[in-house]
């Protein structure tokens, strides 16, 4: 299976050494390019046609939302993720109307970037857990229409339950792991495993499924 070719544009170069380095440990994924600028990143989207873009949502020369914008002008097939500081709904709202498929935090990004990678790849979408929570709390219409679950919560185990919970209430992965005394990548399976049991496909659907059932 060929790798997922990732560009990087973020304007600290620390930053994207950091990433660069998460993602160049991973066999599935090949960094094709970074760069730091909005008019660099355009031009290596172009160029390259990645299959993710990483873009900063705060840029020196423009916006990264502007720079979503034109990256998909350029590549309609690229996928672009969002990385940035701002723990927001309202910039989440702004980065998928430019065209976004996932938005994910700075501050989980060691620990969740490859699962959003992989995630927008594939078409699936990715929001940050919180700010998912947030965005459903604020708008339970924002999921799919079509997310409606096929299988009801009683086919879940007590563990899954838990899990589903504690997702719900906007934990990453990690400090779910944390609160359970469970590996991260237990309980990244675990949230897999509930999707697939209840037919849903995002973990946006997955918040609007918890929300619905009351596991909050």
């Amino acid at each position: 299976m060929s790798p997922i070719r990732v560009a990087l544009c973020d304007d600290h170069a620390v930053v994207r050494s950091g990433l660069r380095l998460i993602l160049e440990n991973a066999s599935d994924v090949e960094v094709v390019g970074e760069v730091g600028t909005s008019v660099e990143a355009v031009e290596l989207a172009a160029a390259q046609q990645p299959d993710v873009f990483l873009v900063d949502l705060t840029l020196g020369d423009d916006s990264g939302i502007d720079t979503t914008r034109r990256i998909r002008e350029v590549a309609p097939e690229t996928q672009v993720l969002v990385l940035t500081m701002h723990d927001d709904v309202e910039y989440l709202r702004g980065a998928f109307g430019a065209g976004a498929a996932g938005y994910l935090v700075k501050e989980a990004a060691s620990v969740e970037l490859l699962l959003a990678v992989r995630a927008v790849a594939a078409g699936q979408g990715y929001v940050h857990p919180r700010l998912g929570a947030a965005l459903l709390a604020d708008n339970p219409a924002a999921a799919e229409p079509d997310a409606t679950p096929q299988r009801p919560c009683r086919d879940l185990s007590p563990r899954e339950v838990e899990v589903l919970r504690l997702l719900a209430a906007g934990h990453t992965n990690a400090e779910v792991a944390t609160k359970l005394f469970l590996s991260p990548r237990t309980i990244e399976t675990h949230r897999l495993r509930i999707q697939q049991k209840l037919g849903l496909r995002t973990r946006a659907e997955l918040l609007r499924y918890a929300r619905n059932e009351g596991i909050e």
